[in-house]
């Protein structure tokens, strides 16, 4: 049997605290269920397709393409991002392995921002946003393009994510799935994988 040897790893509510349900809304001086329903249905999913320029997500933001400052929008989120509790020490343990890592991320080319914030680059490169690889989690498409860029076994691969969607995909494709909660349990997922004592 494969020994998984590769992490692939979702960034927004599994790395990165996710700023959309908290610090969005009250840019806009909404509550969440109100910004749900004034912003646009799927721009936002179409750029993180890659099929919508960020351009044309910016102003199309909301559904009925209202004014608003998206470089105050831009800011807030970027000084939102943060790192969730106990990655950063996981990161770094599985670093002192010498465990290849990749990003497996569904976000729009603002995740630039998450870059320039965090820095996420010092310990994985971003090998697979979906709006450069033209689709998103949980579409069968993706999951096939990550592993024929990687050229390896999909059984080689523990795919983490939040969501229980994705995880489902990751799965059906043949990689070995986490549904992140917090980072000790994580820990403790990698652990019986056979990463070793990682938070110990």
């Amino acid at each position: 049997m494969t020994t998984p040897d590769i992490i692939l790893w979702d960034v927004m509510g599994t790395l990165v605290h996710d700023p959309f349900y908290e610090e969005v809304p009250a840019f806009f001086g909404m509550t969440l269920e109100q910004l749900l329903e004034v912003k646009h249905p799927s721009a936002w999913s179409a750029c993180e397709r890659g099929e919508l320029s960020v351009g044309d997500m910016e102003t199309s933001f909301f559904a009925d393409s209202r004014s608003y400052d998206i470089a105050g929008l831009r800011a807030t989120m970027q000084r939102s991002y943060r790192w969730l509790p106990d990655i950063e020490a996981l990161l770094g343990a599985l670093r002192g392995r010498a465990v290849p890592m990749h990003v497996v991320s569904n976000y729009t080319p603002w995740y630039a921002m998450i870059e320039a914030e965090l820095c996420v680059s010092n310990w994985m490169p971003w090998s697979f946003v979906s709006c450069d690889v033209g689709s998103r989690k949980p579409d069968a498409t993706y999951y096939a393009a990550v592993l024929e860029r990687l050229s390896v076994p999909a059984a080689r691969c523990v795919f983490i994510d939040d969501r229980d969607a994705n995880c489902a995909g990751a799965k059906a494709a043949g990689m070995h799935a986490i549904r992140f909660e917090d980072g000790v349990t994580t820990a403790t997922a990698l652990s019986a994988l056979g990463f070793g004592d990682l938070l110990g």
